[in-house]
């Protein structure tokens, strides 16, 4: 299985906070929008944790809840992608820590954390151990973005055994390597606006214009991690402000069109397809989580509320509508 995805944070000209992400795979992972209530033990693949807080993401239920992403009742977001070939794991947890496996680590957080403050004192309480899924049989390679209602965003990539928070100046994330070589390797862009460039005439000879967009000549257009992200951020800095909830989750999905696969154009060396297989977004101010799966670009809304807070102490799961949405005008 391998997930290749991009997420990106975005602050409006109103202050609303969001976090949203592609999630990019082959192996198919019938997700979906669950809620999970507070104070919830859960049987994880390397131990039993509880969590104190109630919060909505995608995820499934595979023998307990997992998810990959969502956002909690203090707005924490959290998204989990892909780390091939970089994630590295303790075989087990000293005395004095608990125990995560990588793939249960997003609920955890959700589940325990108020903001991004607070998870950099929190993640020193625990250890990533090399737990598979079960239903995989192998332990997925992941690093985590985490971002909150104050704009304030990090990164953890567990190179070590020592887990401790990156801050991400940019706001956006994509896979392998680390995000210290990705920002560093923005710097090869750093040329690129969104403006014309003139052109300088050779040997006497006039050179034409093709068109606006001379600015980003030389920008990668591929699906590999490293472009992924330099497209991605800079269409997020060259985008223009919005306001309310509603546009800027419209620029949210056109942002995310920079990265998103359809099927077919992305083979892996077994023939088989790593496509988005769905799309999601974090309302961090409103606590309220939007999916956007392949066949149905309608964006479908669940939104944390006071009384699933207080009265509900079951997880309740939001199956998806995955008929292509089609508005007739006449």
């Amino acid at each position: 299985m391998i997930l290749m995805c991009t997420s990106l944070t975005y602050e409006n000209s109103q202050g609303d906070h969001f976090l949203a992400r592609t999630m990019d795979y082959g192996f198919e992972l019938g997700g979906q929008p669950i809620f999970m209530p507070r104070q919830q033990k859960i049987q994880g693949d390397a131990g039993e944790f509880t969590t104190k807080y109630g919060f909505i993401g995608a995820g499934r239920n595979l023998s307990h809840y997992m998810f990959v992403d969502g956002v909690n009742e203090f707005g924490l977001g959290a998204a989990a992608l892909y780390f091939s070939d970089y994630a590295k794991y303790a075989q087990s947890a000293p005395a004095d820590k608990l125990g995560i496996a990588p793939h249960d680590l997003t609920a955890w957080v959700l589940g325990n954390a108020k903001s991004v403050a607070d998870l950099r004192e929190l993640i020193t309480q625990v250890q990533i151990v090399d737990k598979p899924v079960g239903l995989l049989g192998i332990t997925v390679p992941l690093h985590f973005i985490f971002s909150d209602p104050t704009g304030d965003t990090a990164v953890l990539e567990a190179t070590d055994q020592d887990l401790h928070l990156i801050a991400d100046p940019v706001g956006v994330m994509a896979n392998s390597p680390q995000l210290s070589w990705h920002l560093q390797n923005l710097s090869t862009y750093g040329t690129l606006v969104a403006d014309t460039r003139p052109l300088h005439d050779y040997q006497g000879f006039e050179l034409k214009t093709v068109g606006p967009g001379t600015g980003a000549f030389g920008m990668p257009g591929d699906y590999t991690s490293p472009s992924r992200f330099i497209r991605t951020v800079f269409n997020k800095h060259y985008s223009r402000a919005t306001a309310d909830t509603p546009s800027t989750l419209n620029l949210l999905q056109h942002l995310l069109d920079g990265v998103t696969i359809p099927k077919g154009v992305k083979l892996k060396p077994d023939g088989s397809s790593d496509y988005t297989q769905y799309r999601g977004y974090m309302g961090l101010n409103e606590r309220a989580y939007y999916m956007e799966p392949y066949d149905n670009l309608e964006l479908q809304r669940v939104a944390i509320t006071d009384k699933m807070l207080e009265e509900w102490d079951t997880p309740v799961e939001y199956p998806l509508a995955h008929q292509p949405h089609i508005k007739t005008l006449n």
